[in-house]
């Protein structure tokens, strides 16, 4: 939904466009009346500040005054008034209530109860309003006028602290105070934490000055230096500049340059985003004495020996012991003899890693580790470590890295308009970069990577809403069908639709009957029905006259398309009174022979096939469709954007539908396609009956043996599933396939061998996957043994049981999906997820929920956005993936959408540097660029 804000700044926009003549709205300007006070209400229950409902009073007043205006000129200067005032750019008036007294309400209010799920609680979902910062002086903010001196005990909301950082740098603004954490080496490992006078307020009205306090002083907001004016020119020059070679940069010529390529790091701006893969706090050290097993720690310490011995299997194993003089410890370096000269007598290092025990001794096996440099004890920071490649330490990096990164952020002009920093609280780029090579405190790294994984949502955002407004600027085909003919073809589905099929039909019927090409994505869970949906998007194409086509990943699931829709068109056609003939279907794969192929593509080309179902073949050379009118891409992710936009070359502006089995959350679907409009199937068809799962142990493997041998006697088949992983290099397998291979064998000769088995995976030719497909769908097979090439696709109504080995591997979401392989028929489904030794809590979730989108709001929670977004196929990747989560992602996404609605070319001189940033890492091309 829209926030409040985004909706008027779309409104004033198309007023804009229309040269203020009030047909933005139905009614004309004298719909302006009844628009202000239903918008008021709606932004008002979306304020959270006294300020904030200031400008919606102020806004509402300002759409009522557009109404009254005779002139144009006037109603065209009142619009440029009110975008001003939401996107910051004009100060409130003198009368609008201060935030000092506009905060202080909400400092009192009590929080709502939330209900949380274990660990954590989901963040609140729904529309945000970006209101803008009221005035300069925030409370609890200190200014250079009154900001206490460095050293000094300052009051942070109700809260107050004494400082115990180092003397201020030049990077630091007066009056800021250090924070030092206790949070330890893992506190890298968290998320980034937005906080909040009330805990189920959007962020975007976080009132961070009240938030509840930390033990520990805390930066409660980033310094932000105040801008020079702008010079377009300087500004442009500067960012050229970061394309230049890191080879002649005073320290490094072509034999560093050469070590640092193998590392990515080409040019100036790779460095820059080069971040450390983690931090040693040299200020939160653990003794010796203090160390306990199965702990991850830092420890410090002198060599006091080092030798090589012969483990098992001849291994040599060097053993270091460290004295801190409160105790000691060893560490094994397994097959790494050559570290021996690294670990003189006397010499001082850092260990970081796991801690174990042997023989009663606390020992640590390959940890990280590093000389300890004496600097860095002195000033007591917390260090940064980088990937390295060899020839190249630790040391040298960190201080090559200081060099480029002191040089080339002091007068970094910023990209970011000020007026969504203000509103967000997010630090300057320069700071921000400076903080992430080099934090001051953990407090600061926090912010850093707030906004480093802001601009990595927002740039994405921006750039795919771009590539929308490029794809659908191009004229398409129009192919409109009456209500009657949908109702026709509705009433010869072999069963009802779901309430969530018949809106998305809907919704692609509107779409497809427009000159405009569609770009929609369909996402459903396990068994909601997608199938037919996007058969009725053929069938809309071909009675327009046109052709339909549907792509693929893998070549079992283009055969499982081809045969079902197959079969769902016939029988439609002979429902309606219509030869089951009359719509030619084929399908094209790599292994459909030379001469059908010859066959197919001449029917493409002349317009006799009217739908073709394949996997990449559809877009190679020589594939010509006559008239190419709805694309279909399933299992999206899965195809490169080149590959998508061959499929859509291969027409004139096709209509475009792509589909995913994988539910995403909300939130994460409207970031990561903000190019395409959504449309989500949460609904299962009649008669889907839950799977029911259990979570078992290694111990109790035979059990889930006994239970498969009990559902073939009765006449069912089974999956047993083993994960995609690297192979055990101490089992001598080389590649999943082979382990898939040695437990079929072992399954056949020793488990199940009165029972007929196949095996199935990626190694396998298209011909031989079809085969041992076609045995287990004619009931030839009582066992599939496969690999997770299984995950989609895979519809055998007879198929009710599913054993997944190695399951903790797996994200939930996978995992879900696996599942929704069996349960497909008349048969109860039942899903035995094998987990380690000691049973984790994660996969606990799957025995009690059965909603796909629920699973994935959880896998969020427990692995972050940016592994469930993806990474770019264009410019740099998210940098800050892992410290994405809902809040960020949220108003990264608000923040694009107003930004965008108010200006899409990024025209305005304070969104120029923004524009050639996004150019940069997309192209000035279009639709293809994003995915």
């Amino acid at each position: 939904m829209p926030s409040a804000l985004e909706t008027l700044v779309k409104i004033l926009k198309l007023e804009q466009q229309n040269d203020c003549d009030g047909t933005a709205l139905i009614g004309g300007l004298s719909g302006f009346h009844a628009f202000a006070e239903n918008w008021a209400r709606d932004a008002h229950t979306q304020a959270k500040k006294p300020e904030h409902h200031s400008l919606v009073d102020e806004l509402s007043e300002s759409i009522r005054r557009y109404a009254q205006m005779p002139d144009s000129r006037e109603r065209a200067a009142l619009i440029r008034h009110m975008l001003g005032r939401i996107m910051g750019r004009i100060p409130p008036p003198a009368e609008t209530p201060t935030a000092a007294t506009a905060t202080a309400p909400a400092q009192t209010a009590s929080p709502p109860e939330r209900k949380p799920f274990p660990k954590r609680d989901l963040p609140p979902a729904g529309g945000k309003l970006a209101f803008p910062k009221q005035g300069e002086g925030q409370p609890n903010r200190p200014s250079p006028q009154n900001a206490p001196k460095e050293g000094k005990e300052r009051k942070e909301g109700k809260d107050s602290a004494p400082h115990h950082g180092k003397p201020s740098t030049p990077q630091r603004t007066q009056g800021q105070t250090e924070a030092r954490g206790n949070h330890g080496f893992n506190r890298i490992e968290e998320s980034i934490s937005f906080q909040n006078d009330d805990p189920d307020a959007p962020a975007i009205f976080a009132n961070h000055e009240g938030s509840t306090p930390r033990s520990e002083p805390r930066l409660a907001r980033p310094p932000r230096a105040s801008r020079p004016p702008r010079d377009p020119q300087e500004e442009a020059s500067f960012y050229e500049r970061l394309s230049l070679p890191v080879i002649g940069i005073k320290g490094i010529g072509p034999k560093i340059g050469e070590k640092l390529s193998a590392l990515g790091l080409e040019s100036i701006r790779d460095w820059l985003y080069f971040f450390p893969r983690q931090y040693v706090d040299y200020t939160q050290l653990l003794p010796l004495r203090r160390v306990q097993p199965n702990q991850q720690v830092t420890v410090l310490g002198t060599v006091r020996s080092a030798a090589i011995i012969k483990g098992r299997r001849g291994v040599d194993v060097l053993n270091v012991t460290l004295d801190d003089g409160t105790g000691t410890i060893t560490a094994s370096f397994f097959g790494q003899p050559y570290l021996m000269s690294k670990f003189q007598r006397g010499t001082q290092v850092v260990f970081s890693g796991k801690t174990g025990i042997y023989l009663g001794r606390v020992t640590m096996d390959n940890p990280e580790w590093e000389p300890i440099e004496q600097e860095a004890l002195h000033t007591r920071r917390i260090i940064p470590i980088y990937p390295l490649t060899k020839g190249l330490s630790a040391h040298s990096m960190r201080r090559l890295s200081a060099k480029v990164i002191e040089t080339h952020t002091a007068d970094m002009p910023d990209y970011m308009p000020l007026p969504i920093l203000e509103r967000l609280a997010l630090s300057d780029l320069s700071w921000a970069l400076r903080q992430l090579h080099a934090p001051d405190s953990w407090e600061a790294l926090d912010h850093a990577r707030r906004r480093a994984a802001f601009d990595d949502l927002l740039m994405l955002q921006v750039g795919m809403l771009r590539n929308r407004r490029t794809w659908q600027s191009l004229p398409g085909i129009a192919l409109p069908v009456a209500h009657t003919w949908l109702y026709t073809i509705s009433g010869a589905f072999p069963f009802a639709p779901t309430n969530a099929q018949k809106r998305a039909i809907d919704a692609i019927r509107a779409d497809m009957a427009k000159p405009i090409p569609m770009n929609r994505l369909l996402q459903g869970d396990v068994g909601s029905g997608k199938t037919l949906v996007a058969t009725v998007a053929l069938l809309i194409a071909v009675s327009g006259r046109a052709q339909g086509a549907i792509m693929a990943p893998t070549s079992i699931l283009a055969e499982q398309h081809y045969k079902s829709i197959s079969r769902l068109i016939a029988g439609i056609l002979v429902g309606i009174g219509l030869p089951e003939k009359a719509i030619r279907v084929a399908l094209l794969t790599g292994a459909t022979p030379a001469a059908e192929r010859a066959a197919i593509l001449a029917g493409l080309r002349e317009g006799t096939i009217h739908i073709a179902i394949g996997t990449h073949a559809l877009i190679q050379e020589g594939v010509n469709f006559a008239r190419l009118g709805v694309a279909i891409i399933d299992e999206q992710h899965r195809f490169g954007v080149e590959q998508r936009g061959k499929l859509r070359g291969k027409g004139e502006n096709p209509h475009l539908l792509v589909m995913t089995a994988t539910p995403i959350p909300r939130t994460l679907a409207w970031t990561r396609y903000a190019d395409l409009d959504l449309t989500i199937l949460d609904e299962l068809p009649p008669g889907r009956t839950p799977i029911t799962t259990k979570v078992i142990s290694p111990n109790h493997r035979e059990y889930s043996y006994n239970f498969i041998r009990s559902q073939i006697r009765l006449g069912r088949q089974a999956f047993i599933v083993y994960p995609l992983i690297e192979a055990d290099a101490e089992k001598g397998e080389k590649d999943l396939a082979k382990a898939a291979v040695a437990e079929y064998e072992r399954l056949s000769q020793e488990i199940f061998p009165n029972l007929r088995l196949g095996l199935l995976h990626g190694r396998l030719s298209p011909t031989q996957k079809d085969a041992v497909m076609d045995s287990f769908n004619r009931g030839e097979l009582d066992i599939l043994v496969s690999t997770t090439v299984i995950e989609v696709g895979i519809d055998v109504p007879n198929a009710n049981v599913i054993l997944i080995e190695g399951a903790y591997r797996f994200g939930l979401a996978q995992l879900h999906q696996l599942r929704g392989r069996v349960g497909r028929g008349e048969y109860s489904g039942f899903c035995m997820l094998v987990d380690e030794e000691t049973p984790s809590e994660r996969l606990a979730v799957m025995e009690e929920v059965t909603d796909g989108f629920r699973l994935a709001e959880i896998d969020w929670e427990q692995r972050g956005a940016g592994e469930l977004l993806g990474t770019r196929q264009s410019g740099r990747g998210f940098e800050m993936g892992s410290f994405m989560n809902a809040h960020v992602v949220e108003l990264a996404q608000l923040e694009a959408r107003t930004l965008y609605a108010e200006d899409p070319d990024l025209e305005l001189p304070e969104h120029a540097l923004l524009r050639a940033e996004i150019e940069r890492i997309f192209g000035k091309a279009a639709p293809t660029d994003v995915s």
